[in-house]
């Protein structure tokens, strides 16, 4: 089945953005995806869109399904992902309303299916670079003149959820040098890397996690909290949908990538 070779992953409040689409539902092995995924074009290709979180937040970060969620979209002739997500700051120089290509991930999760492969079927993908050095070049390239700062990389540390950070753990996150802290980007980078997809990154920094003023020097910035985050998106939408339309605009249909050829030295 060819319906789509691009997809974007929506994040919190991410949960529309294509018109007139026409929605498929997949079956997989690993259970029903979080939403039927939406179909269109964009710029006159197709484009596929999934909400990570379901159509109505559905899912909290842990539970989201996310083999489901990326075979799917395999299944469907997707081979290049745009992820979004939003994203806590860490960091004084990443600020509330930046955008991020992020490029590392620290992983603080617990107890998520994080791979396809067990037993004598094993295989073990190299995670050294784990998101789409290619697709995150094209992306800092299509965003060079976007009203906005974006920040070509960054490092994300990934924790469970779904609770906020205690500012102990913020603090300490910020001590490592880690610029940004997340609920949802593992194991979904690395799960489309299993399936040998290109997937690239795009944050939105929406708050200074829970120790703001120690942090990040911010003595007016609250707190984090679920539906700062969801007023923060709301608030800036509009710039959000323009960033996205300038990725999928900039990533060429016609393709070859290292992401391609992960498992050809990764099985057992």
């Amino acid at each position: 089945m060819t319906e789509a070779g691009l997809a974007i992953i929506g994040g919190t409040g991410f949960y529309k953005f294509l018109d007139d689409a026409r929605q498929v539902q997949v079956d997989t092995p690993h259970g029903t995806p979080s939403a039927p995924i939406s179909i269109a074009e964009v710029s006159g290709r197709k484009v596929a869109f999934l909400p990570r979180h379901g159509l109505n937040h559905d899912y909290l970060p842990s539970e989201v399904p996310y083999r489901a969620n990326l075979w799917a979209l395999k299944e469907i002739g997707v081979r290049q992902i745009i992820a979004f997500n939003t994203v806590g700051s860490l960091q004084p120089e990443y600020r509330k309303g930046d955008f991020v290509l992020v490029d590392q991930f620290v992983d603080r999760t617990w107890g998520r299916p994080d791979t396809f492969f067990s037993g004598n079927a094993a295989a073990h993908i190299s995670s050294a670079q784990p998101y789409c050095g290619r697709m995150r070049e094209l992306a800092a390239k299509a965003l060079a003149n976007a009203d906005a700062t974006v920040h070509p990389a960054g490092t994300v540390v990934v924790i469970q959820g779904p609770r906020f950070s205690t500012t102990a753990e913020s603090r300490w996150f910020h001590s490592q040098g880690w610029h940004l802290v997340n609920m949802t980007q593992y194991p979904e980078v690395v799960l489309a890397r299993e399936l040998e997809l290109c997937y690239c990154n795009l944050s939105y920094i929406t708050d200074y996690d829970v120790a703001a003023k120690e942090v990040v020097g911010d003595e007016e910035a609250e707190a984090v909290s679920h539906h700062g985050v969801l007023r923060a998106f709301s608030a800036d939408a509009g710039r959000v949908l323009d960033m996205v339309r300038r990725l999928v605009e900039a990533i060429p249909a016609g393709f070859d990538c290292p992401c391609r050829h992960a498992l050809e030295q990764a099985r057992t």
